[in-house]
């Protein structure tokens, strides 16, 4: 787990950068344990780890190290291959390294080192770009070939590890976060419209190749790039690998719960493998118990856990209960936190900055407080259930496709029936299911007539949709990942790949980083995404409405039933209209401020009147004040151009 800056720049140009320093400081979060640096140019290769000259022409790759897998000095980077044609910096984890490096063995490859980096390189040196389907693992690289003159750039499955890029003055530079690039000559600050939209909206970051900066773009999860060092400003991302939801799988639903317990309890003991101390974040809902119980079940008795829980006060987001039965019945050391609003505030420009980008609510500063707390009792590596409820159906939201699916296969009955069940459950809002259901399956010339009807419009009072018009930005949600007549499991895929998780990610890199955490997600592999998605919509949620069937009885036997019948869904969420209350003086400073102000594309007015309503309980709180201050923040903290 590292941080990675690189520099290609354009034939014939050369220029002067003094802030490689500071560019290495931003990234010390990320790499604390090491660092070093690579130049080529036309033959001249240069490699250390005292500060670079800043004279720059051709090729400059820089690397902090956090040191889990190998912690001595050969697995220093960036690494070269023994006939120096290669060299890699690398951000990630190659979870089956040992198996690979069986294979590389018996080929002839010899290793100097026992780390997952050195096994990467030979494998690209020797399987060249049809090595990265091969992988079971987390990672962002760049690899420069010094006798093709090119680069490779790529990023993992699922995008856990970040990689951007920008185009400067002097060619093109890449790098784990956005602050460096912000550092280079001629990239500007100026707002991404339609990414501001997406994320004031609905929340939606993290999509596409895009961010809230124009100048900045991101490259997507299951991509790679050649970059050639002749012509550095021509890039075309191609994706390497997809979840197929085609065919699906004829298995029992007795089959499919042990194949997906063979396979998660193999996902789990692979990335338990680590030279550092591990420790687990559990929340108590059974995605996290569950890997909890899956460690004591691989490990046996006598290996010492530790997980982390974030413990709201107020009953109704309060998981205390279920972590306490969780961490007893894994025989686990539970370490807790708390939070109050006014520590929220003092915290807030470290997490604003960790962030990157804006973030959808307080629930972020939960899981940074989660991983605060583990770094105060000497953890490295924590593993989490990202990605579970994406794969599973495990939100609320799924069920309107599930109702969708039933309706478009006219099954009518069935589908009255699983309303019916549904609606025992807590949190289920039928008027709220009914609509989302309709949305799923009218024509999408109505669904803007639709949204009139449900006094939903397409563009809030609270946003100028003039500035928006203006700069043509479309109004419509993202679109379906596939059409798919299942749409549960279109959905889910939706969802994995463009929506939900990919900000979840970002959200638990960044704040795992924050802390030099490296941040593990057993769920996220290849072959058990498409696995899960290729399962019958109701071995995923059931016919009774229970969410991630197939995987509560995977787990029978290894977590707790009291946690596997949880119909609940919480998970790290905080008492954010009570926090915000709290705060009330503070939030309104916030909206009433110079940079509010100088944001064009918020009708500020409005927002007051909002606020206000929400105080008095006259209009329902949602999400969007905290997009609203989080936006406002940010900018401020960035100094950002609209």
């Amino acid at each position: 787990m590292c941080g990675i800056f690189g520099v290609v720049t354009s034939p014939g140009k050369s220029w002067r950068c003094d802030r490689l320093g500071e560019i290495s400081e931003i990234l010390r979060h990320r790499g604390p344990d090491d660092h070093g640096w690579l130049t080529w140019r036309e033959g001249k290769l240069r490699i250390g780890r005292e500060t670079p000259s800043p004279d720059i022409s051709g090729v400059l790759l820089l690397h902090r190290r956090l040191s889990i897998l190998d912690l001595s000095e050969t697995g220093w980077q960036p690494m070269l291959t023994p006939d120096g044609r290669y060299a890699i910096v690398f951000n990630g984890e190659i979870y089956n390294y040992v198996e690979l490096r069986e294979e590389l063995e018996k080929l002839g490859c010899q290793f100097k080192s026992h780390s997952d980096t050195e096994v990467l390189l030979h494998g690209l040196a020797c399987w060249g770009k049809p090595m990265l389907r091969r992988l079971v693992g987390m990672f962002a690289f760049a690899l420069l070939d010094m006798r093709e003159n090119r680069l490779l750039l790529a990023r993992d499955f699922f995008g856990i590890k970040p990689l951007y890029y920008a185009r400067f003055d002097h060619g093109l530079a890449f790098s784990s976060e956005i602050r460096p690039l912000l550092l280079l000559p001629g990239v500007q600050r100026q707002l991404e419209p339609q990414a501001v939209f997406d994320f004031l909206r609905s929340g939606l970051t993290d999509h596409g190749t895009g961010t809230l900066l124009q100048s900045i773009h991101l490259l997507p999860p299951a991509h790679w790039v050649e970059v050639s060092l002749d012509r550095p400003g021509e890039l075309t991302p191609e994706r390497y690998w997809q979840v197929e939801l085609e065919p699906r799988q004829d298995i029992s639903f007795e089959d499919a719960a042990a194949k997906l317990r063979e396979l998660f309890l193999r996902s789990v003991q692979i990335h338990l493998r680590s030279d550092v101390p591990i420790g687990s974040a559990l929340s108590g809902g059974i995605d996290s118990s569950s890997i909890v119980a899956c460690i004591r079940h691989l490990q046996g008795k006598n290996v010492e856990m530790h997980s982390f829980s974030f413990i709201a006060e107020e009953a109704d987001v309060c998981e205390e209960k279920w972590v306490d039965i969780a961490a007893k019945a894994a025989g686990a050391h539970v370490h807790k936190t708390r939070a109050t609003p006014q520590e929220l505030v003092d915290d807030l420009d470290h997490l604003v900055a960790a962030q990157d980008e804006p973030f959808g609510s307080t629930s972020i500063y939960a899981q940074h407080r989660v991983f605060r707390l583990a770094r105060e009792n000497g953890i490295k590596v924590m593993l989490d259930g990202q990605g579970a409820d994406e794969m599973l159906g495990g939100y609320r939201g799924y069920l309107p496709s599930r109702v969708a699916s039933l309706l478009r296969r006219g099954r009518a009955l069935e589908a009255a029936n699983f309303v019916r069940q549904c609606s025992r459950f807590p949190g289920v809002n039928l008027r709220g299911l009914g609509m989302e259901t309709t949305g799923l399956l009218l024509p999408k010339g109505l669904h803007r007539f639709a949204r009139r009807l449900a006094g939903r419009p397409r563009v809030p009072p609270w946003l100028n949709e003039e500035w928006f018009a203006e700069r043509g930005v479309d109004y419509r949600p993202c679109p379906p990942a596939v059409l798919n007549p299942d749409l549960l499991r279109q959905t889910l895929l939706q969802t994995l790949t463009q929506t939900s998780l990919p900000m979840l990610l970002r959200y638990e890199d960044r704040n795992s980083m924050a802390f030099s955490i490296e941040s593990r997600v057993p769920f996220l592999t290849p072959d058990l995404a498409q696995f899960i998605l290729t399962l019958p919509e109701h071995y995923l949620v059931a016919r009774d409405g229970t969410t991630k069937a197939v995987f509560r009885a995977a787990m029978r036997g290894i977590v707790p039933d009291a946690i596997l019948d949880r119909r609940d869904k919480i998970g790290f969420a905080t008492p954010e209209l009570s926090w915000l209350e709290t705060l009330r003086p503070w939030v309104e400073r916030v909206l009433q401020s110079e940079t509010a102000r100088s944001l064009p594309m918020l009708n500020l007015p409005v927002i007051s009147a909002e606020w206000k309503n929400i105080l008095a309980r006259r209009t329902p709180f949602d999400f969007r004040v905290w997009r609203w201050v989080n936006l406002i923040r940010w900018c401020e903290r960035l100094e950002l151009q609209n």
